[in-house]
């Protein structure tokens, strides 16, 4: 068995085998179990990141799965980030959460594990961690909220947050009712409860092959999560006994599935880079090229916000990943390897489409929307990428030029944005310079730039906005994101000036800096970096080493 290679280096096998016994005693074990497959249980539960508080019973339900099925489980911790707690960012963090976990499956003596993630950056860093360690893996999440309510309105976690907050910018809520709104935003235990970046990572681990068939779309608090985990205690066991592993699973067509479940649901911008990273990790090259192509392909199906009408509660109902991987049917790669041992197609034999749910999963030949659920944007302000949800868009302006506002850095956008003086017209585009993976530093949710409030309050809630950070998966508008290379390492974007002219043709796949080559080379002879790196620890590590976000924003050393 694996662990059979792993003891601790005393110089001396036999003594560090004899020691480890005789520590291993203390939870109450024979000796004669350690030959039993053992099971580690990575739980990332925390008080702090609050889409994990609820993990307890999870990770006891999933230690019973194991005893049932033979194995000995043994939970330890690693990093959980929690998006609304951590500064500045939780994508800062993803790789060192990657790291941590990797190294913890592959310093211990364990046979397979059961990786528990939920809040956005877990899971992918919890599946690019599964693909370096690369033992048998299965992926768990603790699902997403139940449905908030107001007045009637039912409300989601938290395109629901953005919205209203815009509203309150824009003077049409009062500080009073915000705070009435606030109260049910976030009602109960679990992850957003939109098709945010959490719920797309966990239904595209399903189409991964990563993670039991419907685990994805369950709420947080229905039993039927409980009786999952524990089933995927009892499959963890056997995934060890069939040394089926994760490399074994994510190959490159089952990375194409993903990316098709990612278009079907209209899923989150994040997940472009995550699925490269964990991609990466295999020594597997995900163009960004094949997400355009895909996406073109694939039928919008699944009718969720941002981009819909219905959240992840009503997506549980109508059948969740299963269904939508059903009616996908026909441009999947059926034959693919999954953590059930058995192909995406044996899974999918006995999937019924819910007729009755018509509205929340669409026929494949009768879609929301033919396809585009993501497109990719190339040109002199993005050479090397940068893409758009259109169908979160205004599809006025998915063709547009206008006039560059340009914003140097975060901290240059709050100072001015809300100013009563700026020059700004509500056909300008937005620009923020220097907010991506080196610049901020990680790569922040800051994408969705505020609508200047002299705007906000005139009637305005889209424009143009272009920037080499991210956004939420919640979020929506025109939004032009994770443009490549950054401008904090010298990339086109850093040489944008207002009153430049941009020109934006989603059709075309063209974002375009109106300015002349002549002129471009001068402003690049003329630019000089306006970031200063972190002078020591791991913020100066990820500063030297992570890579754009074409390439998935991992560490450069850490791709096979």
């Amino acid at each position: 068995m694996l662990k059979a290679q792993k003891v601790a280096a005393y110089g001396d096998e036999g003594f560090s085998r004899f020691l480890r016994k005789a520590f291993a005693r203390h939870l109450g074990h024979n000796p004669q179990d350690f030959d039993k497959p053992i099971i580690g249980i990575c739980n990332t539960r925390s008080e702090i990141n609050r889409c994990h508080t609820h993990f307890g019973p999870i990770v006891e339900a999933i230690k019973r799965g194991v005893l049932m099925a033979g194995g000995i489980p043994l939970e330890f911790p690693t990093i959980s980030l929690g998006e609304s707690f951590v500064s500045p960012t939780t994508m800062l963090y993803r790789n060192l959460a990657a790291m941590d976990t990797e190294e913890m499956i592959s310093a211990q003596p364990l046979d397979g594990v059961v990786l528990i993630g939920g809040c956005d950056k877990m899971t992918p860093a919890q599946l690019m961690a599964a693909a370096s360690a690369n033992i048998p893996a299965i992926m768990f999440t603790g699902g997403p909220m139940a449905n908030g309510e107001y007045e009637g309105r039912t409300l989601g976690a938290c395109s629901d947050c953005r919205y209203f907050w815009q509203e309150y910018r824009g003077g049409n809520i009062d500080e009073a009712e915000l705070e009435k709104i606030n109260e049910s935003l976030a009602p109960t235990a679990g992850h957003c409860m939109v098709m945010g970046t959490a719920s797309t990572m966990a239904v595209i681990c399903e189409a991964l092959g990563m993670m039991l068939p419907g685990a994805a779309a369950i709420p947080a608090t229905d039993n039927r999560r409980l009786a999952l985990a524990q089933e995927t205690g009892k499959q963890i066991v056997k995934l060890v006994e069939q040394n089926i592993r994760p490399a074994d699973i994510m190959t490159p067509r089952a990375f194409e599935n993903a990316i098709r479940m990612l278009m079907a649901v209209g899923g989150s911008t994040n997940a472009v880079i995550h699925l490269v990273a964990v991609a990466g990790r295999l020594g597997i090259e995900l163009p960004l090229e094949l997400f355009d192509q895909l996406g073109k392909e694939t039928p919008f199906i699944a009718n969720l916000r941002p981009a819909g009408k219905y959240q992840m509660e009503e997506f549980f109902h109508a059948g969740g990943a299963p269904a939508v991987m059903k009616e996908l049917e026909p441009v999947l790669h059926v034959d693919e390897l999954t953590v059930t041992g058995k192909t995406v197609g044996e899974n999918l034999q006995n999937v019924k489409i819910l007729e009755h749910y018509r509205d929340v999963i669409y026929p494949f030949d009768r879609p929301l929307y033919a396809g585009e659920g993501i497109a990719v944007l190339k040109g002199n302000l993005a050479p090397d990428g940068a893409i758009i949800k259109p169908r979160a868009a205004s599809e006025h302006l998915l063709k547009h030029k206008g006039r560059a506002i340009v914003f140097a850095s975060l901290e240059d956008m709050e100072q001015k944005v809300n100013d009563p003086t700026l020059d700004v017209r509500e056909d300008d585009v937005l620009i923020l310079q220097n907010a991506g993976p080196v610049g901020a530093p990680g790569m922040p949710e800051a994408g969705m730039i505020p609508i200047p409030k002299k705007l906000l309050t005139q009637g305005v809630r889209d424009m143009v906005r272009i920037s080499d950070c991210r956004m939420s998966g919640t979020a929506f508008g025109t939004v032009i994101l994770h443009v490549a290379p950054e401008a904090a390492i010298g990339g086109p974007l850093a040489l944008v000036r207002t009153g430049d002219w941009i020109e934006l043709d989603v059709k075309q796949r063209r974002l375009q800096l109106l300015v002349s080559d002549e002129e471009m080379d001068r402003r690049k002879k003329e630019w000089k970096p306006k970031v200063k790196k972190a002078e020591r620890g791991y913020i100066r590590l990820f500063q030297d080493h992570v890579l754009q976000a074409d390439k998935g924003c991992d560490f450069d050393f850490l791709r096979k």
